[in-house]
């Protein structure tokens, strides 16, 4: 394998897979593969040490069993943690959001420690979200919308060592306010579709801040016809 190998790391699938968030893995290897730069997905599964040598770290959705299971396994193998310490980037969605945090709040009211990547905590809301997203991303992040499906209970708390990755227009995200947290290189965000799919600014934010260059620009109509037809779908 090469070294110039962009390598992301599809972390804990059979537990964290619930709607098919490997899909960002997917999305992220074939934009980069499309540009001529080298990627492959590294599955890392449940029981398996998590290695800190991947330049991308992606970590899907799940029930609260599955991010219990998660956040202990994660603990016990800290690879995601010594990435982060070296620049790694990382994407978690939806269960991502929380155990990502400082701590997070079951349904069953039972609190759990989380991994401390952002400052944030969650806990289970009243009602849950469910229904398609469109949010104006913070800070020029990216440009365009961001759009994605949400099927969540949890409300997401963010401290000020982290920020909103956008504000919420159509739908609940965080807490009807603000999507998602951004903290150095850590992307979080509730949307399922998969995000990246339905979001290839974000995607290329991402391949630009684990390559160190702008990627250069994709003509994909059948893209940008997905997005249209979602952002019409939310309005």
């Amino acid at each position: 394998m090469s070294e110039s190998t962009v390598q992301i790391a599809l972390v804990l699938p059979d537990l964290l897979g619930t709607y098919g968030d490997f899909g960002n893995a997917v999305v992220l290897e074939k934009r980069m593969n499309w540009r001529g730069i080298k990627a492959e997905i590294v599955p890392v599964m449940f029981g398996e040490p998590v290695p800190d040598s991947c330049d991308i770290y992606v970590v899907g959705g799940g029930e609260d069993t599955a991010q219990t299971l998660a956040v202990k396994h994660l603990r016990e193998h800290p690879g995601l943690q010594r990435a982060v310490t070296k620049n790694a980037v990382v994407l978690g969605v939806c269960a991502g959001i929380q155990i990502f945090g400082e701590s997070f709040t079951r349904a069953d009211q039972i609190t759990h420690p989380g991994m401390g990547l952002i400052d944030s905590t969650s806990h289970a809301g009243g009602s849950r979200a469910i229904g398609e997203v469109l949010a104006t991303p913070a800070n020029n992040l990216f440009e365009g919308v961001l759009t994605g499906f949400e099927n969540h209970q949890g409300r997401t708390v963010l401290g000020p060592a982290a920020q909103p990755l956008a504000h919420v227009k159509v739908g609940t995200g965080n807490d009807g306010s603000v999507e998602g947290a951004v903290q150095g290189r850590i992307v979080c965000t509730y949307l399922h579709g998969p995000v990246l799919p339905r979001n290839p600014q974000l995607a290329d934010l991402l391949i630009e801040w684990a390559t160190g260059a702008k990627p250069a620009p994709l003509d994909l109509p059948a893209v940008t016809q997905l997005r249209n037809e979602r952002q019409r779908a939310a309005s």
